[in-house]
């Protein structure tokens, strides 16, 4: 058992909502500009609002969350990454005791593993003195955590500001901050949440976040905070025993396909691969690679570009029928499909390895975290193998095929609600669904993955070696 000291922090909300990305990115550019390295993280499975935090302190974020990733593994990955750094800050999800059933990978949760204090984040739009028993309310609640702090956001006027921070001093909360409203901060949204920052030019709007909050929360109150963090004990790091694989693969990664964790693509490193980044939406053909890896994303968004680059798609669909072995989630599985049919209907030409279209509809299809079993054998594991991971997406995969005779990939069963259902793409080597997963939590699905496009490579240079003599 190892024992380190990372200053640390994390900034939770009382709700969805509150202004924790604005106030977190801002934290982050203002202590990038003070010359501070710092590294920052995410609760839950969100993959947007690290893009955020990544153009405030220039680094990647990373996710924790105790469904996707065991408990016990959350303090390593954490330990591993902040190392180096000068000050951790952890985003919270939603509300300081929201996470899954029971409570699972809630920032409650991640902050009593990580033994690290917590600044609450309250919005005090249309709110006076009510504001001082939320706070103590969220306080009380359970005495395991460490809320240490209090940020007001969204203040009308000084005035409201004098009537806030009296009632909160009463109950002996500090005050880190407080944040008048500016409509200027806020990043543009759409049907899964913020634009990510592929997508528009974000660096103007960080900028003005780094300003208010360098200007409106006390920064080295908070910093004296994350230095008297605990020590953190951080137990031995458990590894299949596994040879490298030596094999390079193909990670699609451009303006369209942008879900991934890095410490998941960390873990496909350790058992030997390389990955190579690619892009199906400007590159005209395929890296020398033995496997490929489509992530998940917005391919809804770029669809005419994507169906009007025919090289690429006839290159994927190529090393497919080759047999390279292929994973995808989500905006990968929508790519690999026959077409797809975006929010106006229209019909759009994709890979077609999967006989499928897949459609947008008018409201979010599916979210949460679910448990998954595989149906048959394929690239990740065996027939009968389970999977943790989480759903989020506005589309549904309708079948070329009678849904009797398609080959589905997995069951899957949604751990809020216990429902039961079909859903993914797996035949021969090809392995799409609407599933995001993280390695760290399925080692042995990336050990597969590996061996598999190993397997491919041995196969592939067999065929070449008559030629070679």
């Amino acid at each position: 058992m190892a024992q380190i000291t990372i200053p640390r922090i994390i900034i939770a909300g009382t709700h969805s909502g509150v202004g924790k990305t604005t106030i977190v990115t801002g934290l982050l550019a203002a202590l990038r500009r003070r010359g501070f390295a710092v590294q920052s993280y995410k609760v839950g499975p969100d993959y947007i609002d690290p893009g955020y935090h990544r153009l405030a302190s220039g680094k990647c974020a990373h996710n924790l969350d105790t469904w996707l990733v065991p408990p016990e593994m959350i303090a390593g990955i954490f330990a591993k990454t902040a190392v180096n750094n000068d000050l951790a800050i952890v985003e919270g999800v939603m509300g300081l005791y929201d996470g899954g059933r029971s409570g699972v990978s809630s920032t409650a949760a991640i902050a009593k593993l990580l033994r690290a204090p917590v600044v609450l984040v309250v919005d005090a739009k249309s709110m006076g003195e009510s504001v001082a028993a939320t706070v103590l309310g969220y306080k009380m609640y359970d005495s395991e955590v460490n809320l240490a702090g209090v940020i007001v956001n969204r203040l009308g006027s000084e005035t409201h500001k004098t009537l806030v921070c009296e009632a909160l001093e009463r109950i002996q909360i500090p005050i880190l901050g407080c944040v008048f409203r500016n409509t200027n901060l806020s990043a543009p949204e759409r049907h899964l949440g913020l634009t990510p920052v592929t997508e528009h030019d974000a660096q103007a709007i960080v900028a003005e976040m780094a300003g208010q909050i360098a200007g409106e929360v006390n920064i080295e109150q908070l910093i004296e905070l994350a230095q008297a963090a605990p020590v953190l004990e951080i137990g031995e790091t458990v590894k299949l025993a596994a040879e490298p694989e030596h094999v390079r693969i193909g990670v699609a990664q451009d303006d369209v396909f942008t879900f991934y964790y890095p410490a998941s693509l960390d873990v496909l490193e350790n058992y030997g691969a390389e990955l190579v980044p690619f892009s199906p939406l400007k590159d005209d053909r395929l890296p020398e690679v033995d496997g490929l890896i489509l992530g998940g994303g917005f391919p809804e968004m770029f669809v005419e570009q994507l169906a009007a680059n025919s090289a690429m798609r006839q290159a994927i669909q190529t090393v497919i029928s080759d047999g390279m072995p292929v994973y995808a989630e989500c905006g990968g599985l929508m790519y690999l499909s026959r077409q797809i049919a975006d929010f106006s209907g229209n019909l759009h030409d994709m890979v077609g390895a999967i006989p499928a279209v897949c459609r947008m509809q008018s409201q979010l299809e599916t979210v949460g975290y679910v448990e998954v079993t595989t149906l048959q054998d394929n690239v990740l594991g065996k027939k009968g193998d389970t999977l943790r991971g989480h759903e989020f997406h506005f589309s549904r995969m309708i079948p070329d095929i009678p849904e009797e005779l398609f080959p589905w990939a997995f069951q899957f069963c949604k751990m809020r609600t216990g429902a039961v259902y079909r859903g993914g793409y797996a035949k021969r080597n090809v392995l799409a669904s609407y599933l995001h997963m993280h390695f760290a939590g399925n080692e042995q699905a990336a050990h597969q993955f590996t061996k598999m496009c190993r397997q491919y490579r041995i196969t592939e240079n067999k065929k070449t070696e008559p030629q070679r003599r």
